[in-house]
């Protein structure tokens, strides 16, 4: 149905109001001055990656009170974890959003039910492939990235039971992304911030047990994630099926080649993109482990400020996507573009912030999670060392973020690929000339994100043939 026809539609059964509603969130994209809007877009998705980001805080103290060996593992399994994530929520789901905005900033609103509909199909696809390959391949996987010994069997042990439900993160973050292709922000937050406090208890009564309920350890905190997965996307497809989130799922759309094309050509793309970050991640676990197992144990814990900064700024980019999408569903090519700078400005300044937090007091981080000196020392030279870059990683995703809504994701996987060739080579080349020095990895780290931002910029820096300005 049309934006046109909604708004002629009788009032039956509460429907203009969820149509008023999202009609107003169209008119807002579309018409209102673009930092307000950005920031009234990713206010609910930043509390709620803030609410993750404590989940993800409390369940590394869990973790940690298992032991060195199970912190190790749980730092070679957690690269697989983000990159599951970032695929369905940041690459699928991106696309699933830019499509979905564009068919509604063109007044399309039928093409984007449809399109609904087969996003729960990838979602579906994706989710069985991921969770198969992890749980036939994973052991080898964290073998080649360092794992041995005690380390190596946590991690096997904490993947296997998480991985068996990682379908159901792949329909939650779909589902998430279909309403925030609507520019519907606030539903899909609070449903999932519902769950982190869920997880909150689920955490340690899996991980420790309590009265009837036996002691599972890492195996726990798995088998918690993956409840918390399978809750959050029941309540978010019944909102779907309901249709009063601004999009409605039905099975009364024929699946058609084009519409899964139109997603897949921005999230394909997109999630190599995703492979290619987490590529990063593995690159350095991998020369980091070849010095020690406290040292690995102590840059898993590093690493996690740099990837809370990645929920953060994907709590701005759902509303950078959706923004640029609908604008330039609706030809309004200049104002995208201002979207995209703005949106980079406001994530390098907030990531920026947490970066030199992280730096200056790196000791206060680590030290919540484990007491080892060297797990300790390692971490801090980590984040004293990259930390203070985490503005150009702000800026780098704000922008990769706006390609995803312009549909163009041609310049991101290049800065995606350059990220990671800068990176690889780069520790290949510290790791020769200065042997088990972890601040020259570290280097090589910064040289590469500081080029990750600067190939991102590059599409946005003037204006196109067909901007309205």
């Amino acid at each position: 149905m049309s934006t046109a026809a909604c708004s002629a539609a009788p009032a039956v059964a509460g429907v203009v109001p969820a149509q008023s509603r999202a009609q107003s969130r169209t008119r807002k994209i579309l018409q209102a001055p673009v930092l307000p809007t950005i920031l009234w877009l990713a206010a609910p998705n930043v509390i709620v990656m803030l609410s993750q980001a404590l989940a993800n805080f409390l369940e590394s103290y869990y973790v940690g009170l298992l032991g060195v060996d199970a912190l190790a593992g749980a730092a070679l399994v957690f690269p697989l974890v983000m990159l599951m994530m970032m695929m369905s929520a940041g690459g699928i789901g991106g696309g699933i959003s830019s499509a979905i905005a564009r068919a509604i900033g063109s007044g399309r609103d039928d093409k984007a039910d449809a399109l609904a509909l087969h996003a729960m199909v990838i979602a579906l696809v994706f989710g069985v492939v991921c969770s198969a390959t992890v749980l036939l391949a994973g052991g080898m996987i964290y073998h080649a990235m360092g794992g041995e010994g005690a380390a190596l069997t946590a991690a096997r042990t904490y993947s296997g039971a998480l991985f068996s439900g990682v379908v159901f993160l792949w329909l939650m973050n779909c589902c998430a992304a279909v309403l925030r292709g609507a520019g519907n922000m606030r539903l899909p937050a609070g449903v999932l911030a519902g769950g982190v406090v869920m997880l909150l208890g689920l955490s340690p009564l899996f991980i420790f047990g309590l009265g009837p309920f036996p002691a599972l350890g890492l195996a726990g905190a798995g088998l918690a994630l993956a409840s918390y997965y399978l809750i959050s996307a029941a309540i978010l497809l019944t909102v779907l099926i309901r249709g009063s989130g601004g999009v409605r799922l039905g099975l009364g759309h024929p699946l058609r080649r084009e519409l899964f094309a139109e997603i897949l050509g921005v999230g394909i793309w997109s999630s190599i993109n995703t492979v290619l970050a987490n590529l990063c991640v593995a690159v350095a676990t991998f020369f980091v482990a070849r010095t020690s197992m406290q040292a690995l144990a102590g840059f898993g814990l590093g690493i996690r400020i740099e990837y809370l900064q990645i929920p953060i700024v994907f709590g701005f980019g759902t509303g950078i996507v959706a923004m640029v999408g609908m604008n330039i569903g609706a030809g309004q090519h200049a104002r995208a573009r201002r979207i995209a700078w703005t949106g980079a400005a406001v994530a390098g300044v907030v990531t920026e912030s947490v970066g030199l937090a992280a730096a200056l007091f790196p000791e206060a981080w680590l030290g919540l999670f484990t007491q080892d000196a060297s797990a300790i020392a390692a971490g801090a030279v980590y984040l004293k060392t990259v930390a203070p870059a985490y503005a150009f990683l702000g800026i780098g995703l704000a922008l990769y973020f706006a390609s995803q809504g312009a549909g163009r994701m041609g310049w991101a996987l290049t800065a995606a690929t350059v990220r990671f060739a800068v990176l690889a080579l780069g520790c290949a080349l510290m790791a020769a000339l200065f042997p088990d020095n972890l601040a020259a990895l570290c280097a090589a780290m910064v040289v590469a994100l500081i080029a990750f931002a600067m190939v991102n910029g590059l599409p946005w820096l003037r204006p196109r043939r067909d901007d309205d300005a």
